[in-house]
């Protein structure tokens, strides 16, 4: 059986298998990689991908784009703002459907017709039949919305073996290609998409990747970016040639693909050049924009993905001290001016992994399809039941404790045992000295500080006047954490020259169960819950 990693998105999908060990992302028979969720229709031709997208300046009102968070959903509940340019969805007893050349498609049956053209591409670049697939969906997708989607792909011929969350399988991907799995971080996975942005906290913690907290928006995305700069040209052309591009539909439609590759040049080079034959009323239009221009015409939406982020942390519960990693997905992540807005609101010990910053990064638009192809090679052996009952911890949220958990040392310092966001169960261990026959052990959970340092800086010699001067001395901030609530108190009978052990479990129901042990003396405590 052949099993795919599909990443199924409002505006892009994509599809990885993993061959001999390694991930490959699938291009279609088009070449692309990256292939539009789109299908259009010119009489009995159906058009998909990036053949779909060429049709929306032309044929607009048959071109089918943005549909997949309508899947699962009835039409009381969606909202159809990013179809005004393309085919707008229809309310067919309650639910959504298009009108297409006089006939009907229901979401179902678009959603259907997607996934085979993609089961196609699969096909056509592996040489073999696919069979099942580990799907992405965000992490606000509804449970009648899996189902659904599960529903429809099974018929279109492409068993889901597994549903997984956006954010945890571009974090996988990530994780995996480093080789840093079992690297204990907390990470916020930024995807900023074209129509919607999503972010997600999420901590590892000796390979279990566990979610603290989600945030969506369905009004940012790439698309605010383009919608910038055709409103920037379009204010151009209606000063040169007084006439207004953004009273014509085809014009608009054609203004806004050329500033899509626009934007896609500007964050590889500093200058691109537009040019369209015949934009309005006859005129042709040609022009040139640098990125500083670029930056500075988007930048109410720089600002809003940067805000974004924050805004997630502090849902979390956390601080910007707090994130070890911040790791850009999609394809506005590309854009330098995103990469370096959030850069400078985290500290400087936080990296942010993006393109920008290290062009041997994963392209931001492969890691979620990337992820969901190594998750396909660890589950395509298991059987269904398998699969239900397994919970990959790697991919599914897990309980876990808020505070760390450890003991108070010789100096009133925490030590810590088992740190924050740690999923349970769990047992882990410290050994520490101890000084004469009797140790008493105080295990408490941590209280988060936030310590500052102020570090002068470096004096240097002015060549003018021969004197020395300095800068302003840095305030360096650091997370550290103090002996909180009192959990449980053990006293144990150490041997001479003897160092003593303690032990912290935490049950699968939350107990947390305390032990010290110093050569052939054994302790026990119970604490109710972690």
């Amino acid at each position: 059986m052949t099993t795919i990693g599909i990443a199924f998105g409002n505006s892009t999908s994509s599809i990885s298998i993993t061959r001999d060990g390694k991930v490959e992302v699938i291009a279609n028979p088009d070449g692309d990689r990256f292939i539009p969720s789109a299908l259009s229709y010119v009489g009995d031709d159906e058009y998909h991908g990036a053949q779909a997208v060429a049709q929306l300046v032309r044929n607009p009102r048959s071109t089918i784009v943005n549909f997949r968070d309508f899947i699962g959903l009835p039409f009381s509940k969606i909202d159809p703002t990013n179809s005004q340019a393309s085919a707008h969805p229809i309310d067919v007893n309650g639910q959504v459907a298009y009108k297409i050349n006089d006939e009907t498609l229901t979401i179902e049956e678009v959603t259907k017709r997607h996934l085979k053209n993609l089961k196609l591409a699969a096909e056509d670049y592996s040489g073999q039949e696919v069979e099942a697939c580990v799907m992405t969906v965000p992490t606000n997708f509804t449970q009648e919305q899996k189902d659904a989607l599960t529903k429809i792909s099974n018929e279109a011929g492409v068993k889901i073996l597994q549903l997984i969350n956006e954010p945890s399988a571009a974090l996988l991907s990530h994780l995996t290609t480093n080789d840093s799995l079992l690297e204990d971080k907390i990470f916020v996975v930024a995807d900023f998409g074209g129509v919607r942005s999503d972010a997600a906290v999420i901590a590892v913690r000796g390979g279990i990747l566990t979610i603290l907290a989600t945030a969506h928006d369905y009004e940012l995305g790439g698309d605010k970016l383009d919608d910038a700069l055709s409103e920037f040209f379009s204010k151009e052309f209606e000063k040169k040639y007084k006439a207004d591009p953004r009273k014509n539909e085809r014009s608009l439609a054609k203004l806004k693909a050329a500033c899509i590759v626009t934007k896609h040049t500007l964050s590889n080079v500093q200058t691109s050049t537009i040019s369209i034959d015949s934009l309005a009323e006859g005129f042709d239009f040609h022009s040139t924009i640098n990125r500083l221009r670029f930056e500075l015409v988007g930048r109410q939406v720089f600002s809003q993905m940067t805000a974004f982020v924050e805004s997630v942390v502090k849902k979390a519960g956390l601080e910007n001290l707090d994130i070890d990693e911040v790791l850009l997905v999609g394809g506005s992540s590309k854009i330098p001016k995103v990469a370096a807005n959030v850069q400078i609101v985290f500290p400087e010990s936080t990296v942010i992994v993006a393109p920008a910053f290290n062009t041997k990064t994963t392209d931001p638009n492969e890691l979620i399809s990337r992820g969901a192809a190594l998750q396909a090679s660890m589950v395509e052996s298991f059987d269904a039941e398998e699969i239900q009952e397994s919970l990959q911890p790697v991919v599914v949220n897990t309980q876990h404790i808020s505070k760390p958990i450890g003991v108070a040392g010789a100096n009133g310092e925490f030590i810590q045992i088992i740190s924050a966001e740690t999923a349970y169960p769990i047992r882990k261990s410290i050994t520490l000295d101890v000084s004469g026959p009797t140790a008493f052990v105080e295990v408490y959970e941590g209280k988060r500080t936030v310590k500052e340092t102020v570090v002068e800086a470096e004096k240097f010699s002015d060549d003018e006047d021969d004197e020395f001067s300095d800068d302003e001395p840095e305030v360096v901030k650091e997370v550290v954490y103090v002996p909180g609530t009192l959990l449980a108190q053990l006293g144990v009978t150490s041997v001479e020259g003897k160092k003593v052990e303690i032990i912290a479990n935490i049950t699968k129901d939350g107990s947390l169960q305390i032990t010290a042990r110093s050569g052939a003396t054994v302790v026990k405590g119970d604490v109710v819950s972690a």
